[in-house]
């Protein structure tokens, strides 16, 4: 058994690029998790199914264009929420997804990480960060983590006095 489960939810299959590095880091902390493609809006009845499990300790829900899923997923759960907002829309880079994820109104949060495929990978650390209080093996392996990027800024360093 893993430290946590993370349920990671799409709203389109066409998403599933943005999760990699979300996925990268819940195997390397050792955090299980499932991926669901489900749409708050083409398949409301699936999400309200899903959410009833309710065997996850929290939930990553990635969303383009109107980005309602991480906001309905908080709507549904007392369980954490974060949401990755996608540059997928024409409109503004994302921006609009940001901005629809992040304005929740008050008593349904969503922590909301970077635009994007950066947005994966902090969704995945900050999730590790949040199972750490229920998991306390996770809190070595973040300090692992930032040493290893610690570690390849000083490399970076190195190389560039050739």
């Amino acid at each position: 058994m893993g430290l946590g489960k993370v349920s990671i939810l799409l709203g389109s299959k066409s998403d599933l690029p943005y999760i990699e590095g979300c996925v990268k880091v819940l195997k390397e902390f050792g955090i299980d998790y499932e991926v669901k493609i489900i749409s708050a809006h083409r398949t409301p009845e699936l999400l309200e199914e899903f959410l009833k499990r309710e065997d996850f300790d929290l939930y990553i829900a990635a969303a383009g264009y109107a980005a309602h899923l991480p906001g309905v997923v908080a709507s549904k759960t007392l369980k954490p929420v974060i949401g990755i907002p996608l540059d997928t829309s024409p409109l503004m880079g994302g921006l609009d997804a940001l901005l629809s994820i992040v304005q929740m109104p008050p008593g349904i949060p969503v922590a909301t990480v970077t635009v994007g495929k950066a947005g994966g990978t902090n969704a995945a650390v900050l999730a590790a960060q949040i199972l750490s209080l229920k998991y306390p093996e996770l809190v070595s392996k973040l300090q692992e983590y930032r040493q290893k990027m610690k570690e390849k800024i000083i490399k970076a360093n190195e190389e560039l006095n050739f």
